[in-house]
């Protein structure tokens, strides 16, 4: 088996970032935290996950520091899993996948679950803006890309 390829020092946001999640289960992962869920039952549980592929995933997410092991709040040997500040930081990444799959990949009247304001019970919207607040879109942008490194020396080129 092939060994998967490791975006760490990659110059590309979108690689790193991609690299540090991993699969489709830690975003699952993320996800039922964002959930409230902190206890591999409750993960094995929600998702129907084998257990040694939810251990694997929960370890990576707590070792590249979106998760941490902390004491369960009723004390005693337990421990539950929650989501750091970088961890919390998943959430528009989270929103915007939540509100692509809501306008691709339902029927107009199908049923799927809405993500809410807690305070006005109001759905949640994720928009890209600007820094001046005007809302932007793929063809408003463009990447400045980090200039190509080689081994040759400056001016070789």
């Amino acid at each position: 088996m092939v060994g998967r390829k490791s975006l760490k020092g990659d110059y590309c946001p979108s690689a790193r970032a991609l690299d540090a999640i991993g699969d489709w289960w830690s975003l699952l992962i993320v996800r039922d935290a964002f959930d409230g869920l902190t206890r591999f039952s409750e993960f094995q549980k929600s998702l129907g996950i084998a257990k040694n592929i939810l251990s694997d995933r929960l370890r990576t997410l707590t070792a590249r520091g979106i998760l941490e092991l902390v004491p369960a709040a009723e004390g005693g040997a337990r421990m539950e899993y929650r989501l750091t500040p970088m961890g919390r930081d998943l959430f528009p990444v989270m929103v915007a996948l939540r509100q692509w799959g809501e306008r691709h990949l339902y029927e107009p009247d199908e049923e799927h679950s809405v993500l809410v304001d807690r305070e006005t019970g109001q759905p949640v919207r994720l928009d890209v803006r600007a820094q001046d607040g005007r809302e932007v879109g793929p063809d408003d942008t463009v990447i400045l890309r980090v200039p190509e490194q080689t081994d040759e020396e400056p001016g070789q080129r």
